[in-house]
């Protein structure tokens, strides 16, 4: 038996497949390779290149490799973009569920981790972000998301397949220097790519109601994510009760004006960003607590924001 890791070539989703590794699990990844990269999963794992929306492919995939469950992580996952290409982030964050939900059902592959995120909520006026706290989604991806977690509980109601999503904010760090953020969009690998070109990073906004003026948000460990996605893993398949949702924050969170500080500490290159205006819709702060995966996840924040900061620039510095 085995567990599927859909999207197991991209940065969160390698280190997935890592840590399923480390416990002995066996594991096959399948990813159409639109934003991961092959060199990010072992050739000692199996490897499928293909889409999400393709049930035939992941069904047939799933009887190949007697698949017992899924972790779902594939998907288009940029917010802002989403906004100019809602089709697109519909089509391969729902209907690629679907597809998914589909397939799982004529394999009879029973329990499934979905990686959903923060942007459910949107906006929100509340100190600390729980599990029970509106969703208001302000983006096609945040939207695509939360129709992710109903098209799985709904599913779940039908057949009943075990299940958990489980929704993080800013994934940080690396777990092994191979494996590190590529995209665009991403804080770290934009400062980074900026200071690598000699050019001055930028803060959007500095006059927030927070304690040093820049925005508050919630950042965790690549590694310590990954982790929590195999207990979730380990749980669903030993038959355990888990809640439908699972928030993966740090309790505190950190502003942009520390993590700017964190970088210049980390990487020894002195410069004071440029300010500029707030983007529009930006909060002052969203950080979520994670008592509720401390309780059924172990889930634990192991790495410090210096950790987080220190093990993406090395592996970012190894490439």
């Amino acid at each position: 038996m085995s567990w599927l890791v859909t999207g197991g070539a991209g940065y969160i989703g390698s280190h997935v497949v890592r840590a399923f590794a480390e416990t002995g699990l066996d594991v096959v990844v399948v990813d159409d390779l639109s934003s991961g990269h092959r060199e990010f999963v072992s050739p000692d794992v199996a490897f499928v290149d293909g889409s999400i929306v393709d049930t035939a492919l992941l069904a047939e995939t799933m009887r190949t490799h007697a698949v017992e469950g899924v972790v779902h992580l594939a998907g288009f996952k940029y917010a802002g973009v989403s906004v100019d290409r809602p089709l697109h982030t519909y089509t391969q964050n729902v209907t690629g569920t679907v597809s998914l939900l589909e397939a799982m059902a004529a394999t009879g592959a029973g329990s499934l981790v979905f990686s959903s995120s923060a942007a459910t909520f949107g906006t929100v006026d509340v100190p600390l972000v729980t599990e029970e706290t509106p969703t208001h989604p302000e983006s096609p991806y945040g939207e695509s998301k939360l129709i992710g977690e109903w098209v799985i509980r709904d599913q779940a109601r039908a057949t009943g397949l075990r299940h958990t999503s489980l929704r993080y904010f800013n994934v940080v760090g690396s777990g092994s220097d191979d494996l590190y953020d590529t995209s665009p969009h991403n804080l770290l690998p934009i400062v980074f790519e900026k200071l690598l070109a000699g050019e001055t990073p930028r803060v959007n906004g500095t006059d927030f109601d927070t304690p040093d003026g820049t925005c508050v948000r919630d950042y965790v460990h690549v590694a310590d994510l990954a982790r929590a996605h195999v207990v979730a893993a380990q749980r669903l398949a030993a038959g355990e009760e888990l809640l439908p949702v699972y928030n993966l924050g740090s309790g505190e969170g950190a502003s942009v004006a520390e993590i700017m500080a964190a970088i210049r500490a980390v990487t020894g290159i002195d410069f004071t960003p440029e300010e500029g205006p707030r983007r529009p819709g930006d909060p002052a702060r969203i950080v979520a607590t994670g008592e509720a995966a401390a309780l059924d996840l172990g889930w634990e924040m192991r790495h410090t924001l210096e950790d987080m900061v220190r093990s993406a620039w090395q592996a970012r510095s190894s490439h």
